[in-house]
Formats: C-alpha cells, structure tokens, sequence
C-alpha cells in the first residue's frame, strides 16, 4: 500500500491509523495522541521497517502496541497509586508516639556527621554494596566501612539511650522521661 517511490510514506496511512486508534480507545482526542505517539515510535524505528513489506500494517502494529503499552503503563501507575493511598491510610492512623520517634530517628540520622550520614545511606538506604558505595564517594572500602561502623554505632547508642535527640552540639539531651541529674 505504500508507493514504490516513497517506502515509507505514513500521510497516506494517517486516516486508517486514526480509525483504527479510534476504535480503540473510543475518543476522537485520545485516538489522535494514540496515533501521534505511534508515528514518534515509527520514526524513531523506521529502521526497522522492511522495503516491500506494508506499510500499513506495520503501522497499525505500531498503533496496536502503542496502546497496550499505555493501557500496562495506566494499570501499573493506578497500582503504585493505590499502594501509596493504602500506605498513606496507614501512617494517617499510626500512633502519635511512633510518629515523634520516626522524627527523633531522622533527626539522629541528621545529626550524624556528613561522612558518616552520606556512607550509612548509600549502604543502607540506597542497598549499595561497600564496594560500590565506596566507588561512589572515591574512598577506599576500609574507610567506608569504617565509617558505616560509626554511624550504625551511635544510631544504635541514641536508639539504646531512650529516646534522646542530637542537639546541636552533637551530644543527646533527653526530651522525656529520665531523671534529673542536675541537681
């Protein structure tokens, strides 16, 4: 269907790509954005397309795959939104006391001097191997361990010490509870 002189000539296909896009998702504007990212993928893989093969079905291959790979992408993002609003359900619900204890473990993480924080991140966090994290920041994996063997150190101190907060100092002070040694 495509002209001997013009392979890959698409303008003449534009109306057949537009019924069939409409048939699918059954929305004149909807069609056309649908028929609009089915051509960017065409061009971009116009490689791909055999001389003599047709043209026409090999674009509305295109439009086909186009729209099942929208319909994936909207199922997994209407699953990731769904997840996020079961999550969000959940936090609004939890208990006051392990809110102010989530704040009081960030800020303890905070506190951590920056070496120390940005080592403890990519190794705990971010599931970096001590390898990679150490490639990451340009410092031998000794070093690296080292200070993971810090932070991990006085995160557990401030997690043993019962609920104190780093103060500005860098020393615990205690927000609650305790007794008063001051006096």
């Amino acid at each position: 269907m495509s002209d001997k002189r013009h392979p890959f000539d698409v303008l003449n296909q534009l109306a057949a790509l537009r019924r069939y896009a409409r048939s699918l998702v059954r929305n004149p504007d909807d069609a056309e954005d649908l028929v609009h990212d089915a051509l960017v993928r065409a061009f971009e893989r116009k490689s791909t397309f055999r001389n003599g093969a047709n043209l026409r079905n090999w674009l509305l291959s295109i439009v086909h795959n186009t729209h099942i790979d929208r319909i994936r992408r909207r199922r997994s993002s209407d699953a990731r939104h769904q997840a996020a609003a079961e999550i969000s359900e959940s936090v609004h619900h939890s208990d006051p006391d392990q809110s102010i204890r989530l704040k009081q473990l960030r800020n303890a993480f905070f506190a951590l001097p920056e070496e120390q924080r940005d080592a403890l991140h990519l190794v705990a966090i971010e599931g970096l191997s001590y390898q990679d994290a150490a490639a990451t920041l340009n410092i031998p994996v000794g070093t690296l361990m080292s200070r993971v063997s810090r932070a991990r150190a006085r995160l557990r101190e401030f997690e043993e010490s019962g609920r104190k907060l780093p103060d500005s100092t860098g020393h615990l002070k205690l927000i609650e509870g305790g007794r008063d040694d001051s006096r």
